[in-house]
């Protein structure tokens, strides 16, 4: 999968380096999930799913 904005070209690379790890990103005040990540925190956490550009996040 391509990326276009920095951040997610930067979660990319964190992700191929940390493929067991759920990232968790702060954006201003909350903190993001993306992908996979999103949908198991999602399920776990019981948070809303929600997509952007076909991208999950929670």
């Amino acid at each position: 999968m391509s990326f276009s904005t920095p951040m997610m070209k930067q979660w990319q690379s964190l992700k191929e380096k940390s493929k067991d790890a759920l990232l968790l990103f702060r954006l201003g005040d909350f903190y993001e999930a993306f992908l996979e990540d999103a949908y198991i925190i999602s399920k776990e956490l019981d948070l809303t799913l929600t997509k952007r550009h076909n991208i999950a996040m929670c």
